[in-house]
């Protein structure tokens, strides 16, 4: 089966792209039902009350479980949707392959790939909250305490935005056809190894968005959704001088919010 960019990559029929989305949006709601869930039970936003979702005591193993669980679903709920597209384009693969009688792996294979780099960068995502809280650096409600940390957080953030690096993993995430093209393997092992390579991609993308997490809090809903639309938008914004200046407005606005913070601090 040819895996060039253009006709090749076929579009799926109506049922099968229902079928899919449902299967895709289900798993999102679900994700951020869970999000809701633990913002809605947090107690009065009172960083020192004894109920706050993560108390001010030395973490057991059983907080890093839950810490980590917080993270991978949150990241289901962020990151999926910016997917989409990658993924009904290789479930449309699927599809024409079966039809050629050269089957491919099914498509949760690549969702699949896609989720376990999440999960890996909610795993150092979790590490990176315990020292924090182990440094006091966090409040229960795991907002950064230190107004240079937020700052620097920002900075960074908004630095990130206007690099070279940024841009490569951009263009690779808003270009589904040719990405496919290029790193494409056979066999289920190949399909999730695509899902692998994939999230890299939009972990290069959106590393220092998430970092932003811990300036806002990481169980601000209206922060995770405004961070969250961010992201889709970044990937799905048809690619030209308009959706270049969008990055570079961000990413000025978070340095100078930054510069702001730190003057203050």
């Amino acid at each position: 089966m040819s895996l060039s960019p253009g006709p090749s990559f076929p579009s799926l029929p109506k049922r099968d792209r229902i079928v899919i989305l449902s299967g895709l949006i289900g798993v999102i709601v679900l994700a951020w039902t869970y999000v809701m869930y633990l913002w809605a039970t947090m107690p009065v936003m009172n960083a020192d009350v004894p109920g706050a979702i993560m108390p001010l005591h030395p973490w057991v193993p059983v907080d890093f479980v839950f810490v980590f669980l917080m993270w991978a679903v949150m990241m289901v709920g962020m990151m999926l949707p910016s997917a989409v597209p990658m993924t009904l384009l290789y479930a449309g693969m699927v599809r024409k392959a079966g039809r050629q009688s050269t089957p491919m792996a099914p498509t949760g294979a690549f969702v699949a790939g896609y989720l376990a780099l999440w999960s890996v960068f909610s795993v150092a995502a979790t590490v990176v909250q315990w020292g924090l809280h182990e440094a006091a650096m966090l409040s229960s409600m795991m907002v950064a305490r230190s107004q240079v940390l937020g700052g620097g957080l920002l900075m960074v953030a908004g630095v990130y935005q206007l690099t070279p690096w940024k841009a490569v993993c951009l263009d690779h995430c808003r270009a589904p056809a040719h990405f496919i093209a290029e790193h494409w393997r056979p066999g289920v092992c190949g399909a999730f190894r695509l899902g692998l390579h994939h999230g890299a991609f939009c972990l290069g993308c959106c590393w220092a968005l998430m970092g932003l997490l811990f300036v806002g809090g990481v169980m601000n809903v209206l922060w995770i959704a405004a961070i969250t639309v961010f992201v889709f938008l970044e990937k799905v914004l048809p690619v030209g001088a308009w959706s270049a200046r969008v990055g570079w407005v961000a990413g000025i606005g978070l340095i100078v919010s930054g510069l702001g913070v730190l003057v203050m601090a």
